[in-house]
């Protein structure tokens, strides 16, 4: 499910600037990107500009307190996940947070395992799926939350180290992939050999679209994505 994670957008709500920065410097290692706010009106600023998927937040804030927050928020917005932490176990608090179908109620401190685990059960709730899905070509398309690639709806069966290759490139999209991502993420103890990743890519090759994957001389592969307002040849 971490892989996953590499898809979300992320907004953090803490008045205190080093525990904020702490998780946040924390939750980048496995977000697509972490947003930072002081208090639930800074918060409201950055959810209606960059919709994130997920938002953790503390209680007790100056200006607007994340309760307050989430209210606001839910009244317009019922997809995004909110995940609440306090320090203290308010049953009144503990109402809300049900009333309002936040995902969690967190105890602080909190733990890296406290905030996975919310975290992943803020994934399995979001019902749009179809955001994880990247355009390889007019029919084929690959979705980062099953790992998969479908073709005219027909799922390409991918063996585990294709799967593997696949996420990082669609992560990465934007750029280069380097060997040395490569090896790290396929063959981190046995190391990459030229023969076995020219075996992996023509293989795979083979069961996606023509120029969808892109060799950098010396330097790695990249994803070519699809966009069907450009002519294709």
């Amino acid at each position: 499910m971490k892989e996953v994670l590499k898809n979300f957008t992320i907004l953090y709500v803490e008045d205190e600037e080093p525990v904020r920065k702490a998780a946040a410097e924390y939750l980048r290692r496995m977000c697509k990107e972490v947003l930072e706010a002081k208090d639930g009106k800074e918060a409201i600023v950055l959810w209606k500009s960059h919709h994130p998927d997920i938002i953790i937040t503390d209680i007790n804030m100056p200006r607007l307190s994340g309760i307050d927050m989430a209210r606001y928020i839910r009244a317009q917005d019922t997809q995004t996940q909110i995940i609440i932490a306090t320090a203290h176990a308010d049953t009144e608090y503990l109402m809300e947070a049900v009333e309002l179908q936040l995902v969690k109620y967190l105890i602080k401190p909190i733990t890296k395992e406290k905030l996975i685990g919310a975290l992943e059960q803020s994934v399995k709730l979001t019902e749009n799926k179809s955001k994880f899905s990247i355009s390889l070509s007019d029919e084929c398309r690959y979705n980062a939350f099953t790992q998969s690639v479908t073709c005219n709806d027909v799922e390409i069966k991918l063996t585990k180290n294709e799967r593997l290759f696949m996420d990082l490139l669609a992560h990465y999209h934007t750029r280069v992939v380097r060997y040395e991502e490569i090896e790290s993420a396929i063959w981190p103890y046995e190391g990459m050999s030229q023969d076995a990743i020219r075996s992996l890519v023509r293989g795979l090759r083979k069961k996606v679209p023509e120029r969808c994957i892109e060799n950098i001389s010396g330097v790695g592969y990249k994803l070519n994505l699809y966009d069907a307002s450009e002519p294709q040849s």
